[in-house]
């Protein structure tokens, strides 16, 4: 009867060890969301087509696609933006790049064919490549270049809105450089709604813009404050797009 007891205590003792395996195996099923996004990422890399190149669409508008360093980064001529994009699975072997929004930027396919969607073009239009393109990177700035931007962004952003908006952010060596480049973008997003008679009011409430950092990129309004959180180890992808905040002030 004692053996059997124990031979039963044996069996819970490694099932429960079975469980505990599994679940640090898979801690709140972050490995099977890293293999999806490995798999989305070597499929990207399949479409054909250089890594690193400048195109111009049908419409003459010209963009540097930049998918050298892990994350697809798009950079227009005509603005200073550049979109972090994320590859998503599309029929006949295609990825489609979408923007923090979940819409779709860019499509390629795996013989080499680009189409570009836009607000005035969103059943896409064809591109082709013209060149080479410089890699995307953002510069290195110290605390006086970055105080001297949040203040020019200060400036551009109360004027557009007609009343002042403080921005403010306490950053560090690791986070200058990301925080200046969102002052930047957030400056386009008010200037955009500002730009928008029906829509200018939206712009009454916000008195100030705090830059911080923490685990995801977001865009928050409330109370007056408009709240950018960054991710310095991300990259351009560790802060939202002007697109997103605008979609945050617009609500």
């Amino acid at each position: 009867m004692t053996g059997r007891r124990t031979a039963s205590r044996r069996a819970i003792c490694t099932a429960l060890l079975g469980v505990v395996a599994v679940g640090a195996a898979l801690p709140g099923l972050a490995a099977p969301n890293r293999l999806r996004e490995s798999v989305l990422r070597n499929r990207a890399a399949d479409a054909a087509g250089p890594v690193l190149a400048r195109y111009v669409s049908e419409q003459g508008r010209a963009f540097v696609l930049d998918r050298s360093q892990g994350r697809a980064m798009l950079k227009f001529e005509d603005g200073p933006e550049v979109w972090a994009l994320m590859p998503s699975p599309a029929p006949r072997g295609d990825v489609i790049y979408k923007n923090d929004l979940g819409e779709p930027v860019l499509r390629a396919t795996r013989l080499g064919g680009f189409t570009l969607f836009s607000e005035t073009r969103p059943n896409g239009e064809a591109v082709s490549m013209v060149g080479a393109g410089g890699a995307l990177r953002l510069p290195v700035i110290g605390p006086q270049a970055l105080g001297e931007r949040l203040l020019q962004a200060s400036y551009r952003a109360g004027r557009a809105a007609r009343h002042p908006i403080l921005f403010q952010a306490e950053a560090t060596p690791a986070s200058s450089a990301l925080i200046g480049d969102a002052a930047v973008i957030t400056t386009l997003a008010i200037l955009r709604i500002a730009q928008r008679k029906d829509t200018e009011s939206q712009l009454a409430g916000v008195t100030k813009v705090l830059f911080e950092e923490g685990r995801k990129p977001s865009a928050t309004f409330n109370g007056g404050v408009l709240r950018i959180v960054i991710v310095p180890a991300e990259g351009v992808a560790g802060r939202p797009s002007s697109q997103r905040i605008e979609h945050t002030l617009r609500k």
